[in-house]
């Protein structure tokens, strides 16, 4: 995740495109009065409590964890969160004005919010950046206590959800969970650098056998 063979321009291009997946995603959540989980729930849960929008929130609760980034993980990284959280932030405000989406199944809504959810953490994790927040935070703590990051997350994640019935219905808190699986089924296929470079490995081999 910490790979800085990218240039700065690479990055920022990047970024931009994250940007318009993760908020595109969103936005259909919102369609469909579903959740997802880390900053990006909590920021939704922050939407039917508050006057907030959803984009000023998320750029809000992501500002503690800055601090933590810098010192914990890297100033790259911190930058590059930083410039994912901001631009996510404003294009976030500014979909609802740009598409109208007059009907969309809640159940594809949930499945296809999440793909482009996931595809988006997924560049940011190629270019050395995430949706800060809790993710941050799991790092940390795995990091400096040693819980499981990924056990941290889904306790987290479990735990929006279960607040989220609070203001949505149980039916949408299911769908959901579809959600959430739809978004981790894209980083957990996708995200493995090790499988890649083996695959690199034995293709090199190939050609030059």
């Amino acid at each position: 995740m910490l790979d800085n063979s990218h240039s700065y321009i690479e990055d920022l291009f990047a970024l931009l495109c994250s940007g318009l997946f993760v908020s595109f995603g969103v936005y259909l959540f919102q369609v469909e009065e579903l959740m997802v989980g880390g900053a990006a729930g909590l920021a939704l849960l922050g939407t039917y409590a508050t006057d907030l929008s959803w984009g000023t929130l998320f750029f809000l609760i992501n500002l503690p964890f800055y601090a933590l980034a810098w010192t914990q993980i890297g100033k790259r990284f911190t930058i590059n969160t930083f410039i994912s959280v901001t631009s996510i932030s404003i294009l976030s405000e500014y979909v609802p004005n740009l598409v109208t989406v007059d009907h969309i199944h809640p159940v594809f809504a949930a499945m296809m919010g999440g793909v482009l959810i996931g595809m988006g953490i997924l560049i940011m994790f190629r270019h050395a950046s995430s949706l800060g927040g809790l993710g941050i935070l799991a790092f940390y703590l795995q990091n400096r206590f040693g819980i499981k990051a990924g056990t941290f997350q889904l306790a987290i994640d479990s735990l929006i959800l279960l607040c989220s019935a609070i203001y949505i219905s149980w039916p949408l808190v299911t769908i959901s969970v579809l959600a959430a699986f739809f978004l981790n089924m894209v980083l957990s296929l996708n995200h493995r650098p090790d499988r890649y470079s083996l695959q690199a490995k034995a293709d090199t081999e190939a050609k030059t056998a």
